[in-house]
């Protein structure tokens, strides 16, 4: 049996670049019944833009619009668009190329979602993908993505980038570094920030009491006493060693070609990789369609698909939207955890008698 509404998250969709996919990865994740049983949605977009995908894709409409200025969360049934049909963007004749229109539109998406969740208004963020040069078209250099816009809108000081796929749960401690240039921004602070973020998400988003998490090496053989480099010993295994004094439950450093066989059992909950594709190749080996980004770090739930706009297929019906739909289901887990957590912190009533 279906949940009662009352009793079901709110989960905010933002549409993301709309020269891109996410209108249709978004419509053709949410066109699934179980999904929408699940929780009810809010699309922040462009029901224009919604519309045509479902149409592409012979998807009956099953949602409703209204005005984004005007969704209440006590009013919400089912799936609504937020629709932002004030915004100039000429569907039928505009080029699937970033602009600072796409710019300006995704970025007011975004903001306005991370706005809600931090007033209760949804309880979670689901992201469909931003094109950088549209951001930087439309003023916004300030960021690099989405990380660092919901880190700061949430006034954070620190958060990281966790991708959920397949087995594993990994978390970066750097993310867009030059592979040469790592060496300069590689000290222990970096090392341990991951795995004391990844400690504390594990456990209030993922319902995970005594998480487990292991350190991967940043040279060949995690080092191998220093033969191959010191950064082991110089600087991941006194992260490593801090994180332990302070309660967690982390070891290594482990060689990085290695460690990801060991924990393809469960044998930890998350992976602590030092550097973008160390952590990304496996797990895009083993999910590529499926992987899903997560932003530890914050007071919000927000999960995204780990792909880009894909301008290149967008508006013909190709996409795949499983990326989405697993992102879907993982801020809906979140949610629940979370709610539950809520509940059972909740102090009880207390009935005096007379």
């Amino acid at each position: 049996m279906p949940k009662k509404d009352s009793n079901i998250p709110v989960i905010g969709i933002t549409m993301g670049d709309p020269a891109g996919i996410g209108p249709e990865v978004i419509v053709k994740a949410l066109s699934q019944p179980e999904l929408r049983q699940r929780a009810r949605y809010i699309i922040y977009g462009m029901n224009e833009l919604l519309t045509y995908a479902a149409d592409m894709a012979e998807i009956d409409v099953f949602w409703w619009r209204d005005q984004h200025e005007r969704i209440k969360r006590d009013f919400l049934r089912g799936v609504v668009v937020a629709d932002y049909d004030e915004i100039n963007w000429l569907s039928g004749n505009h080029q699937r190329v970033a602009t600072d229109i796409g710019g300006q539109a995704s970025m007011q998406f975004a903001c306005d979602a991370i706005e809600d969740a931090r007033s209760g208004k949804i309880d979670a963020v689901v992201t469909a993908p931003i094109n950088k040069h549209s951001w930087h078209l439309a003023g916004f250099k300030k960021y690099p993505g989405h990380t660092e816009l919901f880190t700061d809108k949430c006034k954070q000081k620190r958060s990281a980038m966790m991708f959920v796929g397949g087995p594993f749960r990994v978390v970066l401690a750097t993310i867009h570094e030059p592979l040469f240039e790592l060496r300069h921004q590689f000290k222990i602070g970096t090392v341990f920030e991951p795995i004391d973020l990844v400690n504390d998400a594990l456990k209030k988003w993922f319902g995970i009491e005594k998480p487990k998490i292991a350190v991967a090496g940043l040279n060949p053989h995690a080092g191998e006493s220093g033969q191959f480099g010191d950064e082991e010993e110089r600087i991941i295994s006194p992260a490593i060693l801090m994180a332990q004094e302070a309660g967690i439950d982390v070891v290594g450093p482990f060689p990085p070609d290695t460690i990801f066989h060991q924990a393809l059992d469960g044998r930890y909950d998350a992976i602590v990789a030092q550097y973008h594709d160390q952590g990304l190749i496996p797990v895009k080996l083993l999910a590529f369609d499926r992987a899903v980004n997560v932003t530890i770090g914050l007071p919000i739930i927000r999960t995204s698909v780990d792909h880009g706009t894909a301008f290149d297929i967008a508006g013909k019906n190709k996409a795949n939207p499983q990326s989405m739909i697993s992102a879907i289901e993982l801020a809906c887990d979140m949610a629940d955890i979370k709610r539950q957590a809520n509940m059972s912190n909740t102090p009880k009533k207390v009935t005096r008698k007379n």
